[in-house]
């Protein structure tokens, strides 16, 4: 009966969304001053002359772009129980993330945005559904990967990850399906909830699974322990589903491929504390729909231009195809111009499609090469289908202080799912696909200022070990994919060798 009604629902639900395309950017003009009215009374609203914003270039010239930092004290103010700061009243919640440059942050999620995490991971699953014609995953259990829903409380603000609170707002269509139970998901050692996860799950008739990637693969992995030549799919032989987000599930492609048997449809979902912004709605298209009907006002620069004085804001009526831009949110949560650090490219304007194409900040450019996470990911996950080898995971760093005899290069640190000889193949692949992808790696490689990346072989487990040493396994955590610094590699290489020494 919910597979039957979900079809039905389906068809209205996203015939509905896909009649408002055309008025995508009227709909953004709409929320603007909608969130503009609302908080022209709060501390912030005030702070920032909000009665005197009639236009988007007013709200330019009034508010300027600011990441978690220059937030800090509006949220000190509602910590301290203070209402009307950012937003009317108070946060429902606050969702804990950790921050490279601000530590832990606290970004708040209020009663009016809330319903918006829900009902986009609602419309995935919808248009997802009247695509493909498949909503039989909804007749038996599914399971979501996640961090824990232990929420503590700040002035009566309950504080926990995203994707914890969201735990606690499971549809009622889907109460008693979801997987796993409370007390797992509570089991605050990463390890530890993934075993017990395992055992709840083992004989269930799992139809869909949801995680970041490297989560999921680590319950799979943990599955298949012990039970020789089988896949997942021997074990739920009506698994169809995988959800997933955080990350690009492109170099993880292959792996699952071999983990789970049997290929099986994903679906690409783009949520983040500050908002859901986006989502896959096309299974024959990569590229994801922007919620620009979800209470949040996108901004958007030009990467190269984000470190200048003069940098231009452009909303979304300004945007071209395939430039990168970092973007700008103001929601009903209480953001204003907030940089989310990520990097997004337009692949449609109407519908307004985006493919992630990384962190602002997480970039290789020692020599000015600006090399950024998707190209990254592209060019490995083509040298792993080439080759045939099977990337368990990996990072990317530049090496500038070198021997006379050689050259600054890129190093590749990749962990494959077994010995191979043919690293320096793979190398060559992936140093031959980079050059395609980006004209200044290239340029640069080819005028000898550097030499051809250099793929450096890790033993198994060194990563998920690693990062287990470091106290960041699971929950949110993720291997950086490249880094302008050597930090990462510097400490995942004094990890090897010490291992190395101890056995």
């Amino acid at each position: 009966m919910i597979s039957f009604i979900a079809k039905i629902v389906a068809y209205f639900r996203v015939k509905k969304i896909e009649n408002t395309y055309s008025n995508a950017i009227k709909i953004q003009d709409t929320i603007f001053k909608k969130l503009i009215k609302s908080a022209s009374n709060t501390k912030f609203g005030i702070d920032h002359q909000f009665v005197n914003i009639i236009s988007y270039d007013d709200f330019k010239k009034n508010v300027p772009i600011r990441d978690y930092e220059s937030l800090k004290l509006y949220i000190k103010d509602i910590q301290d129980g203070k209402e009307n700061i950012l937003w009317p009243g108070k946060p429902k919640y606050f969702a804990k993330t950790s921050g490279t440059t601000s530590g832990v942050k606290f970004i708040p999620i209020t009663k009016e945005s809330l319903p918006f995490h829900i009902n986009s991971s609602r419309d995935a699953i919808l248009f997802y559904i009247k695509q493909t014609g498949n909503s039989q995953f909804l007749n038996g259990k599914n399971i979501f990967i996640q961090g824990s829903p232990n929420l503590d409380e700040i002035n009566g603000i309950l504080v926990g990850r995203l994707s914890g609170i969201v735990a606690h707002h499971i549809p009622k269509y889907l109460q008693g399906r979801n997987l796993p139970s409370m007390q797992a998901n509570s089991i605050q050692d990463w390890e530890s909830k993934i075993d017990a996860i395992c055992k709840e799950t083992i004989n269930q008739d799992l139809r869909a699974v949801g995680g970041i990637p490297s989560w999921v693969q680590m319950y799979f992995e943990r599955l298949l322990k012990n039970k020789k030549n089988k896949k997942i799919i021997d074990l739920f032989k009506n698994l169809s589903l995988f959800i997933y987000g955080g990350v690009n599930f492109t170099p993880y492609k292959r792996i699952f491929s071999k983990l789970i048997g049997k290929k099986i449809d994903t679906l690409e979902y783009y949520p983040a504390s500050e908002g859901f912004f986006a989502y896959q709605n096309d299974q024959n298209d990569p590229s994801l729909l922007l919620q620009y009907n979800s209470e949040i006002f996108y901004e958007f620069i030009e990467i190269d231009q984000f470190e200048n004085r003069n940098r231009k804001r452009l909303d979304l009526s300004q945007v071209k195809l395939n430039k990168n831009y970092v973007m700008i949110v103001s929601s009903n949560a209480g953001l204003w111009a907030y940089n989310t650090g990520d990097t997004v490219m337009f692949k449609s304007i109407i519908p307004p499609k985006i493919i992630v194409t990384g962190r602002h900040k997480h970039f290789i450019s020692a020599f000015g090469e600006h090399v950024i996470a998707r190209e990254v990911e592209n060019s490995i996950n083509y040298a792993a289908k080439k080759t045939k080898l099977t990337v368990v995971e990996f990072t990317v760093a530049p090496m500038i202080s070198v021997t006379p005899k050689e050259l600054p290069h890129h190093q590749w640190w990749v962990e494959f799912d077994s010995y191979d000889t043919r690293i320096s193949e793979f190398a060559k692949i992936i140093d031959a696909e980079m050059k395609k992808q980006n004209i200044y790696y290239k340029d640069l490689v080819d005028g000898k200022v550097l030499e051809p990346l250099k793929v450096i072989a890790v033993p198994a487990g060194s990563f998920k070990n690693y990062m287990k040493s470091l106290g960041k396994l699971g929950g949110q955590n993720k291997v950086p994919r490249l880094s302008n610094n050597r930090q990462f590699v510097l400490g995942l290489n004094k990890y090897i060798k010490k291992i190395e020494s101890e056995n």
